[in-house]
């Protein structure tokens, strides 16, 4: 189980950092979206290059980010009925969602992305739209991230079975956004009853 839980390490180090890194487009997209709107609005001047951009960066955010989603629990689950199940029940969920569904989902959109961007490559594709971008650039954008949502995948599932086998403690809440919101409230509870009780 050290080699696999090694290798579920490294794809995790990899799209925390590209994670991390390509979050920072969205602050680019925020000021390539402001400084249009302003040239727009006091110079009446536009161009589908910058909407198109925005688009583009947006994109690149939601592909390229998609796997660290997932590394940090943040993607969307059904906890109200997930919740309700036993524990062991719920890793069993998790792993056959991941083998039955996710993984092979992945490999079908990066099977048939490949095609899609290779003619659109080889084209040169343009926006249909005067003076838009290239679009071959976003195409490729699906293939990396569903390439890189399919290792995720991988990771998921080797941490799923050594949990289910002991050999790694179950981190079920992640350490998103929400989790550290979640402590946050709960700490705040605590203190609250702790005061209530002391007054």
């Amino acid at each position: 189980m050290d080699a696999p839980l090694a290798l579920s390490r490294a794809i995790d180090t990899l799209n925390l950092k590209i994670g991390r890194s390509v979050a920072w487009l969205i602050l680019v997209a925020v000021i390539v979206s402001a400084v249009n709107a302003i040239i727009r609005k006091v110079f009446n001047v536009s161009s589908n290059a910058w909407l198109e951009l925005q688009w583009v960066l947006f994109g690149a955010v939601f592909l390229l980010c998609a796997s660290w989603t997932l590394q940090v629990k943040e993607h969307i689950r059904i906890d109200i009925v997930n919740n309700l199940l036993p524990k062991r029940v719920q890793q069993w969920i998790d792993l056959i969602g991941h083998l039955l569904f996710l993984l092979p989902f992945c490999a079908l959109m990066v099977y048939h992305s490949g095609p899609f961007f290779i003619r659109s490559y080889q084209v040169n594709e343009q926006s249909l739209s005067a003076g838009g971008l290239p679009q071959w650039p976003a195409k490729g954008l699906v293939i990396i991230g569903f390439f890189l949502l399919l290792l995720q995948g991988i990771s998921e599932v080797i941490k799923q079975i050594a949990i289910m086998r002991g050999k790694l403690d179950d981190d079920a809440h992640g350490g998103g956004h929400a989790a550290a919101a979640e402590a946050e409230a709960q700490r705040l509870i605590d203190q609250a009853k702790a005061e209530g009780l002391a007054s």
